[in-house]
């Protein structure tokens, strides 16, 4: 399956990228400069030259050598991001990769709650420079419900745009730079590192601002994720051209922070600053379709990031849509609100986008360090020979995101205890769930095929049991058709035996790779029972009933069956057979001893699982046939509690009824 033209270079490629790709990245000069400067408090020269060069050399070194260079080779598939990443690394069987995927995983939903809230909001807040009593909360509150209320109609028609729109933005982002760079060319030595050394071992508060300096590379982390969506080519020809304006956009900044006598006065921005007043209505409207496009693709990463997550079962399975034809455009109903209330109650708590500067950054720089330690691995695996190189090259990229974490640090008090305060609950809630399952797997027994062979032909020879379907399908987590587990053992002999013209066990299996669907047919009984292992790309929808009547067709095809029904009454009058679903849902039986921790992990399994779709619906089956089947299950050691028999008589009645 292909994903989209965007894949090959071409115009509309390079058009479609510069909308998908660069929207949080590229709007970033509406508040960098402004928490530099503290507002316009901090505008010393060596301050400011300090912090353009700072700024340059960040987006040189991780957005382009870290991200275009080493990242964008790194890909599964010709897919991108933490869990490409992880996906990549899992077939090593190394078990520590799974922390820093899901810290990344946890840091980038926390700025998904904050994105949009930030960039929506530096934008709109230039509507003072023209109307100075005007409110501001209101037009952006109303701006947010509607971009998450619009996502479940698809954004195909309104994503044309994009890639104009912010082509326009970054023309008008270097036009900016430009007219204020040409009053000051003395800014231009900041292409100097020295400068940015200086800022850190000589100016009064220089490392502490190295935390606002990061924002300029936030959105780096959509170069790689997006990778899917554009291909390689596009995002690097377009970030030579995007990165230029970028950087012309900051020396322009710098440029009128040094002029002589600049200040800011009544609600100015330093963005805002630059722009000439007649071009001031122009300027707030392209700002704000701007962010409004940027908090777009951010969404849309998040889903993509949460989906990647379901079919590599590190969390439930959610409801997924496909508003447009395209399937690579999806909409998760319950992770779009979730988005929603977290941006709304960041504009509650802190109202302006200057307060919510300070929780902007850490959970990014997190996320940055985490895939610095996945990339790095992973590229020293892949070329053994000059691994010592990958450390080396790596370990700088590690020491420059260190010292930017450790100055986002000192933002905890000011607001990015919100940040962590989420980071830390979305990991936890990941992480007890992923501990979860892995309890559930490890504990899971199976007992041998040929012991379930005799019992399945006795149970269909004995004509007391009537049928309960022509064909029955249990899922089952056994790999090999040689085992069955004792929970769908359990659920066909050990209540009412199940009776049926054909059993299936089927295993579905979440392929490393994001598409394709394979299966294969492993003959168990002849014509009586079945064992199918479905493999399915991390990104293919669950459409199990339909494959698995397709796979039925095709075994009519081959002779294997007549395709009638088993029940004879109705035979050659109803066009297709009956299929019934046998879904287990396995409970932690009371008899078990489990420890704090383990209580916890059961805890926020359930928790999870409550969010998700229920088993018919996460099967993508109907529901009328399907059956929900409870299975008791042992995860620890079970009870065992001595017991005394105080009387024992079965020889004589306990008490005698009187006859009158």
């Amino acid at each position: 399956m292909t994903h989209t033209t965007t894949q090959k270079i071409s115009f509309a490629g390079l058009l479609i990228t510069t909308g998908i790709v660069f929207g949080d990245i590229g709007t970033s000069p509406l508040y960098v400069f402004q928490a530099i400067t503290g507002g316009g408090k901090h505008i010393s020269e060596p301050f400011i030259l300090g912090a353009l060069s700072s700024v340059i050399w960040t987006l040189i070194l991780l957005a382009t050598v870290k991200y275009i260079f080493f990242a964008l080779n790194a890909d599964n598939k010709g897919e991108g991001g933490i869990f490409a990443l992880f996906a990549l690394l899992k077939e090593k069987n190394y078990k520590w990769i799974i922390i820093p995927a899901l810290i990344g995983c946890a840091t980038l939903m926390a700025d998904g709650f904050i994105t949009p809230a930030i960039s929506i909001s530096s934008a709109v807040e230039g509507v003072n420079n023209i109307f100075p009593d005007m409110p501001v909360i209101p037009i952006v509150v109303v701006i947010i419900v509607m971009l998450f209320v619009i996502q479940q109609f698809g954004t195909a028609a309104i994503g044309k745009m994009f890639g104009p729109v912010m082509l326009i933005w970054f023309a008008f982002l270097g036009y900016l730079g430009f007219i204020n760079v040409s009053q000051n060319w003395e800014v231009l030595q900041a292409f100097n590192p020295y400068w940015a050394y200086n800022l850190v071992a000589n100016v009064d508060g220089g490392f502490t601002v190295l935390g606002s300096v990061f924002l300029c590379t936030t959105g780096a982390e959509a170069l790689y994720s997006d990778l899917g969506h554009c291909g390689k080519g596009n995002i690097r020809l377009s970030w030579s051209f995007v990165s230029g304006l970028l950087v012309l956009n900051y020396l322009g900044q710098a440029a009128l922070c040094l002029k002589p006598g600049f200040q800011l006065t009544g609600s100015k921005t330093v963005f805002y600053s630059m722009v000439p007043d007649y071009l001031m209505p122009f300027a707030v409207a392209i700002a704000t379709l701007a962010t409004i496009i940027a908090s777009q693709a951010l969404i849309t990463g998040v889903f993509t990031l949460m989906n990647e997550a379901i079919k590599l079962k590190l969390w439930t399975n959610l409801r997924v849509k496909y508003p447009s034809d395209h399937q690579g455009q999806i909409y998760i109903p319950f992770i779009n609100w979730f988005l929603m209330v977290g941006c709304l109650t960041v504009i509650a708590i802190f109202r302006k986008s200057s307060a919510m500067e300070h929780t902007y950054g850490l959970a990014i720089t997190i996320d940055m360090v985490m895939t610095s330690i996945l990339l790095c691995f992973l590229l020293m695996l892949k070329y053994p020979k000059i691994k010592y190189v990958y450390v080396l090259i790596f370990g700088v990229f590690l020491s420059i995101e260190g010292v930017f974490l450790l100055s986002n640090l000192g933002k905890v008090v000011s607001g990015g205890w919100f940040t962590l305060i989420l980071a830390f609950s979305f990991f936890g809630i990941l992480f007890l769930y992923y501990k979860a399952k892995q309890l559930r797997t490890s504990i899971t027994e199976y007992i041998p095929m040929r012991n379930v062979i005799p019992l399945i032909n006795d149970v269909r020879d004995d004509a007391e049991i009537p049928y309960e379907a022509t064909n029955l399908v249990f899922p089952t987590r056994s790999n090999s058709p040689n085992k069955l587990d004792l929970t769908v053992f359990h659920s066909l002999f050990k209540k009412k035996p199940r009776k049926a013209g054909v059993i299936w066990f089927l295993h579905v299996d979440i392929l490393n790779e994001p598409w394709g669907v394979h299966y294969s047919v492993n003959e168990i009984i002849d014509k009586r029972c079945y064992y199918v292992t479905l493999q399915l790309g991390f990104k293919e929808e669950h459409r199990i009933e339909y494959m698995m009547r397709k796979i039925y067709c095709k075994m009519i095809e081959k002779g294997e069956f007549d395709g009638e029904s088993i029940f004879k009454s109705i035979r050659g009058k109803i066009e297709e057979v009956d299929f019934k679903f046998i879904v287990l849902n396995s409970r932690v039986s009371t008899d078990n001893h489990l420890t704090p921790f383990q209580r916890l992990c059961v805890k926020a399994y359930r928790f999870v699982k409550s969010t998700g779709l229920k088993p018919a619906e996460d099967f993508g089956l109907d529901k009328t046939n399907v059956y929900v089947d409870f299975i008791p299950i042992s995860v620890t050691k079970q009870v065992d509690q001595d017991m005394t028999e105080d009387f024992e008589n079965y020889s004589q009645k306990i008490y005698k009824v009187s006859s009158k």
